[in-house]
């Protein structure tokens, strides 16, 4: 659905009156496309106000795939499409100084839809000065991305102890990209990659020779999911129930995959699947598909809690410790990516049996993470989604839907494409120490902030 708040208050009259009224500007923001795929507005810019604890050449190397030029000092008049500061040096409070000097300095030059990225080190319970001067970037950048405004993003990407730069370089190009345009005020920590390290991939195709299966797919995010996917050189297997199988072959034919018509919710439903698969098993598993039933708890019987727990939560739990009992998902490709939500982090009025289920699935990954990649060499993550512009969003009364839609740093909803981005960034090959992460795709929504 339209949003024609947006699109009016970027017309002549909509920027006079929203700026003399005091009304919210959302500024249309800059998503990945063939003819704009790189962030605009001028070169990256990479400051170390300390010494660097993943060495600066090493950064400087992982940065050099993000496709903008690179700078290590700053200008006089030049403005920025991105802004990095490395951070992971940094052991004391007065330390910090230097991050606000360098971010000071440059803060009224970075560009429109620009983005942050500050490096960070993983708090160490052993010295708890380093963890004091480390856990306060978090609360830097987070409010960082809340005042920025005009479209622009700010991230803390956590370094674990033994994690190179190299490591964490398909999530700087994620992050330094249009295609995280809706993803902002996020904390993303990055380990050693489990099994083969980190994988070398076409940068235009990166998932070329590899199967993705994902459930949800006949519209919506998982329709969106699915053309990403596939964009990026992944066989896509598209599932959705059987009421939905007109849409789902029309999406399936359109991607050049193939269509799955199974009911999550049947007890068998992990073997239908691996049934299912190509010989080889499958790189990416994308537990998109979800219900709601919403009531206030004191109207909602057994017939709404209970489907919606066994859809959300119960079948994602059962299919996927079926395939990883079967080996189905490739060891040191596999992928589990699962939709959680801002309602299971921040609750919702009228969704405890939704919130429920949401927040079970940010369980289940923080729970499986580790064991997953350690026994079967499979990363396992969350994308937790905001308010989306979907047709359900699109069904909401209005005055809530403008209340979504402005609650967040971004001052608008998300788009389907935003997800489904997240999930590929997730889906990529050299992702493998992204493990165990919740990542909010909700423009730095207020609610659970």
């Amino acid at each position: 659905m339209a949003d024609r708040y947006l699109h009016w208050t970027n017309t002549g009259p909509g920027r006079f009156l929203s700026r003399r009224l005091g009304l919210p500007r959302p500024v249309p923001l800059h998503r990945w496309s063939a003819e704009r795929p790189t962030l605009e507005g001028g070169p990256l810019l990479h400051l170390t106000p300390v010494q660097s604890a993943v060495g600066e050449e090493e950064l400087a190397a992982a940065l050099d795939g993000c496709g903008l030029p690179v700078r290590s000092a700053q200008e006089q008049g030049e403005r920025y499409a991105a802004v990095v500061v490395d951070a992971t040096g940094i052991r004391t409070p007065a330390e910090l100084t230097g991050v606000h000097r360098a971010l000071h300095a440059v803060g009224r030059r970075v560009a429109e839809c620009g983005r942050y990225v500050v490096l960070g080190a993983e708090p160490e319970a052993a010295d708890h000065h380093q963890a004091a001067a480390q856990q306060a970037l978090e609360g830097f950048t987070r409010s960082l991305g809340k005042e920025t405004g005009g479209g622009r993003t700010a991230q803390l990407v956590r370094l674990a102890p033994g994690t190179r730069a190299r490591d964490a370089a398909s999530t700087l190009r994620f992050l330094l990209s249009p295609k995280s345009a809706y993803v902002s005020g996020q904390v993303v920590r990055i380990g050693p990659p489990a099994r083969d390290g980190v994988q070398e991939a076409d940068a235009a195709r990166p998932l070329a020779g590899r199967t993705a299966l994902v459930t949800g797919c006949a519209r919506g995010i998982g329709e969106a999911v699915a053309e990403t996917l596939a964009r990026d050189g992944a066989e896509v297997l598209c599932l959705d129930v059987p009421q939905a199988q007109e849409q789902l072959e029309a999406v399936a034919a359109r991607l050049g995959g193939r269509a799955v018509t199974l009911d999550m919710t049947s007890q068998d439903a992990g073997e239908q699947l691996a049934a299912a698969l190509p010989r080889g098993g499958l790189d990416v598993l994308v537990h998109n598909a979800g219900i709601t039933r919403d009531r206030r708890l004191v109207n909602m019987g057994e017939d709404r809690w209970g489907p919606v727990l066994d859809v959300n939560l119960d079948s994602v739990l059962r299919t996927t410790d079926h395939l990883l009992k079967e080996g189905a998902l490739r060891s040191g490709t596999g992928r589990v990516v699962a939709t959680a939500s801002i309602a299971g982090i921040a609750g919702n009025v009228g969704q405890t049996n939704y919130a429920a289920s949401k927040a079970g699935i940010i369980g289940f990954v923080r729970s499986l993470a580790p064991r997953a990649a350690d026994e079967h060499g499979v990363t396992v993550n969350a994308v937790a989604p905001g308010f989306i512009e979907t047709r359900m969003t699109a069904a909401v009364p209005l005055f809530i839907r403008e209340a979504g839609r402005r609650m967040s740093s971004h001052k608008q909803g998300g788009l389907p494409v935003d997800v489904a981005e997240t999930t590929a960034w997730y889906a990529h090959p050299a992702s493998g120490g992204v493990n165990g992460q919740v990542v909010r795709v909700c423009g730095q929504s207020l609610l659970g902030a």
